[in-house]
């Protein structure tokens, strides 16, 4: 990079200069003409270019960088379908409160000789989008928009920000004295004193307490404060399926993850306490329990004060720094006499009892118990998974049980297909040394699955686990739940194996379900981009979430 000193000599040197400031590491891209001038900026910089294969998968990769460390990700697109590819990662990263930032390109804007040729009104479409968009008209304004954006995207609840950079703008050279503005240093408020002495008075008069973690406490800070008041109190602690691993889920009080919105097992013990703390959780993730009025209390803990919903009216908030406020909780709430968890650590050994069953079983297809049995078997303590949506993720949200935070990757917001390939690619970057596994259904995969040469390229330790049974498997299994004729929603797919191997990754088909864990621990040791296709029975899912739930839950 040039000298700090030197001037920048244009925009998009400017451009760069602005996001090296912000100490952004990599840029995941698939630049277009308008953007040549900001791709030779970044040719000699610091920041890593990682060019993708279609602009939906980089944007999943800068979303889960931000997710993971809590750092502002950048994707970068040209204009028109380019930008528009953007609009589901955007969605992604916004609901999901992962910092992101997208760039997009943009034709000249002071003279243009191609009238409207892919010319759409990106900021206007990103608006409802992101937490800030706009198009930079000036070279000399973009060191303080790129600042706002990093503010805004990084700032509780954190999400998606984008700006435009037009193709003449990126040439322009800014004046002489045109200066970076460097990060403020900012921390966030605590709550007041009065409104956590309030919710310790809510927790000493309630008889059956109990914890649910959302995805908001997916922190490191916070699942040490959380951890230290499940210790301190005693109070059993259940999670929705983004707040999964925020404390070791072989603790002692954990009941179970709130998969389905009701019904479950844990949903007994929810239905039986008279007050939830609700720790990280907000309403953009699929409802874990239902509020009805006049039923149990609810306190919300977050970053930012609750949404009001139908189902979700919390009768007080601890609004501000999750970590603080649960550590007050823990020191000053204290253990009281006058609380009785039986009826809920009821509920506890009925779930484990019940996640116990068939996790063993030989049947082929491989049913979804035995997949999440064997794939918890392999990985290590510290070992991610990441999912793209389909119905194994409600089977591995309630049966896998997570060590650590964000070592279950999923997402119970946006809920799109297609993130899972990207999400594991990202983690495999950013920890090398630990095992990585990508979990997709066949449909899933498919959405993303070009980016296996991008995987291949870049060197990555990855293992990508395919979900195989040629269809759309949750819409099948809501179509029946609903009594309507299986129609619509088969499909056929390539071989896989020889689909991974087409792009320089190893193959594996399971053909045996005693094959399928020695084939994932030889693809973990061996190192290297590994795609194994297991064909999968989901008649499990009738039986269990249709049948068995209706018939046993209430006799808990």
């Amino acid at each position: 990079m040039a000298n700090e000193q030197t001037p920048a000599r244009n925009g998009a040197e400017l451009f760069i200069r602005a996001l090296e400031n912000e100490g952004v590491e990599y840029i995941f891209a698939v630049p277009g003409e308008e953007n040549l001038a900001f791709l030779e900026a970044l040719r000699t910089s610091s920041i890593q270019l990682v060019l993708n294969r279609h602009e939906q998968a980089a944007g999943f990769m800068a979303a889960t960088y931000g997710r993971l460390t809590g750092r502002v990700g950048v994707c970068l697109s040209t204009l028109g379908p380019g930008a528009t590819n953007f609009v589901t990662a955007a969605a992604y990263a916004q609901l999901g409160g992962m910092p992101m930032m997208m760039i997009s390109g943009q034709k000249p804007i002071k003279s243009s000789k191609q009238g409207l040729f892919q010319i759409l009104d990106v900021v206007d479409l990103m608006r409802p989008l992101t937490k800030y968009t706009r198009q930079i008209s000036n070279a000399n304004t973009i060191p303080a928009k790129v600042r706002e954006a990093f503010r805004l995207a990084s700032e509780e609840r954190p999400g998606a920000v984008h700006l435009e950079l037009p193709e003449d703008i990126a040439d322009e050279a800014p004046e002489s004295d045109t200066h970076i503005f460097k990060p403020s240093d900012a921390r966030r408020p605590s709550a007041s004193p009065k409104s956590l002495e309030m919710a310790c008075e809510m927790l000493r008069e309630a008889r059956h307490p109990l914890i649910m973690i959302g995805a908001g406490a997916n922190r490191k800070r916070v699942s040490q404060a959380l951890l230290h008041l499940v210790n301190v109190t005693g109070i059993p602690f259940f999670t929705t399926q983004m707040g999964k691993g925020v404390v070791d889920e072989r603790h002692p009080r954990y009941l179970g993850n709130a998969a389905l919105s009701a019904g479950d097992f844990v949903h007994c013990a929810i239905d039986r306490a008279d007050l939830v703390i609700n720790v990280g959780h907000d309403v953009v993730e699929k409802p874990p329990f239902f509020m009805t009025p006049g039923g149990k209390k609810v306190i919300h803990v977050n970053f930012s004060a609750a949404d009001v919903d139908p189902v979700y009216f919390p009768q007080h908030e601890v609004v501000g720094d999750i970590a603080n406020s649960v550590e007050y909780m823990a020191e000053n709430c204290g253990q009281c006499a006058n609380h009785d968890f039986t009826r809920l650590m009821e509920v506890k050994e009925a779930v484990d009892a019940h996640l116990q069953e068939r996790a063993e079983d030989d049947r082929f297809p491989v049913i979804p118990q035995r997949i999440v049995h064997d794939v918890r078997q392999v990985m290590p303590d510290d070992g991610i998974i990441t999912l793209d949506n389909g119905m194994y993720k409600l089977w591995f949200a309630r049966n896998y049980r997570a060590y650590d935070n964000n070592t279950v990757l999923l997402d119970n917001a946006l809920a799109s297909m297609g993130a899972g390939l990207p999400s594991g690619m990202m983690a495999s970057m950013l920890y090398p040394d630990l095992k990585v596994m990508a979990i997709c259904g066949d449909g899933g995969f498919m959405m993303n699955s070009q980016e296996l040469e991008t995987a291949v390229r870049l060197n990555l330790n990855l293992v990508v686990l395919i979900i195989n049974d040629s269809a759309y498997g949750m819409i099948k299994w809501k179509q029946g739940q609903e009594g309507y004729s299986d129609f619509g929603l088969d499909y056929r797919n390539p071989d896989f194996v020889t689909y991974a191997q087409s792009y320089g990754a190893k193959g594996h088909r399971v053909t045996r379900t005693e094959d399928l864990r020695p084939t994932l621990e030889g693809a973990l040791a061996e190192g290297g981009v590994h795609v194994v296709d297991v064909p999968v029975d989901y008649s499990e899912n009738r039986r269990v979430f249709d049948e068995e739930l209706a018939e046993l839950t209430c006799k808990l």
